[in-house]
């Protein structure tokens, strides 16, 4: 994307560094510098936030969400095309998850990048299943052929088994026990779902999740695209097979 000059130039007038405007709005300065240099758009909180420190309209630092908010049909769910998950917004996944009242659906075949990018998600997982929310992992089977098949894809000393274990020793750590079934048909495709939004990241080649190109999908119609996914986590949730207990 190009540069967001409309972005940099408030920044200049209001007499702030990218520092400055980080702190402000609780976020990491690199996150800042891409939403300048790279035209990445933030999360709606961290546009509004930013707007509110910076005194102008979301609408004219970032004039494609004005854009966005004017397509029709399933396009409206559309909310961000990510080449690679690792360019996803790098506070999103912990504000999805901070944010997520009733649902928090983890589909990912590991899901090991959470506990790295979101600081004590267990013990907050754990919070909101004690409060009603329903929180679920849905990991890869680390027994199944399917998953050494793709090991051996990747290439990679961390393997998948290796994740998914280091997955369900974090889960354990959360003070509510949180539901864990495991497959190995979600293999390419993984679905995140945090009450009405949801991430979608499907595997690209040999390469790893991180390369993954990603959806950030916002639910506005029923049957509409989010509604699909929502389907796909359950139906597969349905035919997965329990944690054993010590695993989970």
């Amino acid at each position: 994307m190009p540069r967001n000059e409309a972005l940099r130039e408030a920044l200049i007038v209001a007499g702030l560094t990218v520092g400055d405007l980080a702190a402000k709005c609780d976020v990491d300065a690199k996150t800042v510098e891409r939403w300048i240099s790279r035209g990445r758009i933030p999360h709606p909180r961290s546009r509004v936030r930013v707007a509110q420190v910076l005194g102008k309209d979301v609408g004219v630092l970032w004039p494609e969400v004005v854009r966005r908010a004017v397509k029709v049909g399933s396009d409206r769910e559309l909310v961000g095309v990510y080449a690679r998950r690792s360019d996803l917004p790098r506070t999103l996944f912990r504000e999805l998850i901070e944010h997520a009242e009733s649902r928090l659906w983890f589909g990912g075949y590991t899901s090991y990048f959470v506990w790295l990018e979101v600081p004590k998600a267990a013990a907050m997982l754990g919070t909101k299943a004690r409060d009603g929310a329903d929180v679920r992992f849905l990991l890869g089977d680390p027994a199944s052929p399917v998953t050494t098949g793709r090991e051996r894809v990747e290439a990679t000393p961390l393997t998948l088994a290796t994740r998914i274990a280091m997955s369900q020793a974090e889960i354990a750590k959360s003070p509510t026990v949180l539901p864990v079934r495991m497959s190995d048909r979600h293999i390419a495709m993984s679905v995140w779902v945090f009450d009405d939004e949801a991430i979608v990241a499907t595997h690209i080649g040999a390469g790893l999740g991180q390369d993954s190109v990603t959806l950030h999908l916002r639910r506005r119609e029923a049957g509409g695209p989010f509604d699909r996914y929502v389907e796909h986590f359950e139906a597969l949730w349905a035919d997965a097979q329990p944690a054993q207990p010590e695993q989970a």
